[in-house]
């Protein structure tokens, strides 16, 4: 694949966001994905790169950026919530309708899968919403707080050890995520879904799954990605469900 470094304003903030477009490399794309990363992790993610290899080898572009306040994309972390990676999203597929056909798939990884599954309804041009190990309740990220909540709670913000990384997060955020209704949200998603998670991920339980597939409404599909942990480490993970996303998607993507 061939990536060009773009960049997008989120009109509601202000922010500058960070993104990056894969491109097939031999052929012109046959539709596009917009992916949103993991909680605190990042566009450039190594799991991340690998899907969009995968589905820039079967002809679809790819637009993955950065959260505010997270990699290359202006702002304060601290400040962000489920609501401003909504309003992200949401900036990042005007830039694609702008420069593309628009997102025909969203992908949401962890955290990032609650995001689409809000989005969504956002989102016009959305064909298809994929999600890899996402949680069916936001609320479920503050597990990664646990022991900071009541500091939280008294001092209105904590720093908190995730992933090795130390991070600032305030109340706004906590209280931003009881806003947000999943089932009522995923009821009503009106498009194709498909659903990835690994029966053994230890960050977010299979039963995640479970619950989200439940309350989708046909046409949907559930994957197991056996013998793979929360983030897809292993390259060949990442490439065997990228690989499985394309080929289910196609389906969508013939329609246009």
């Amino acid at each position: 694949m061939s990536t060009k470094q773009i960049s997008f304003t989120n009109a509601d903030s202000g922010h500058q966001l960070a993104g990056l477009l894969d491109l097939p490399q031999h052929a012109e794309p046959q539709g596009w994905a917009l992916f949103a990363h993991c909680f605190t992790c990042g566009k450039s993610l190594k799991s991340t790169r690998h899907i969009s290899r995968a589905l820039t080898s079967k002809s679809i572009g790819v637009l993955r950026f950065d959260f505010t306040g997270l990699g290359d994309s202006q702002g304060d972390f601290s400040s962000s919530h489920l609501s401003s990676n909504i309003g992200d999203l949401v900036a990042a597929a005007d830039w694609l309708k702008q420069h593309t056909a628009g997102p025909d798939i969203l992908i949401g990884h962890s955290f990032g899968g609650a995001a689409v599954l809000q989005a969504t309804r956002l989102i016009a041009s959305v064909r298809a919403v994929v999600t890899i190990a996402a949680p069916f309740d936001p609320q479920h990220v503050t597990h990664l707080l646990d022991n900071a909540i009541e500091e939280i709670k008294e001092k209105g913000s904590a720093r908190v050890e995730i992933a090795g990384r130390s991070f600032t997060i305030d109340k706004e955020f906590v209280a931003d995520l009881a806003t947000h209704k999943s089932e009522e949200r995923i009821k009503q998603l009106g498009r194709p879904l498909l659903v990835l998670h690994s029966p053994s991920d230890p960050v977010v339980d299979i039963d995640n799954a479970r619950l989200i597939y439940q309350a989708a409404r046909h046409p949907k599909s559930f994957i197991s990605l056996d013998n793979t942990d929360h983030l897809l480490s292993k390259e060949a993970d990442a490439l065997y469900a990228g690989d499985l996303i394309a080929c289910w998607a196609s389906r969508y993507l013939r329609a246009k």
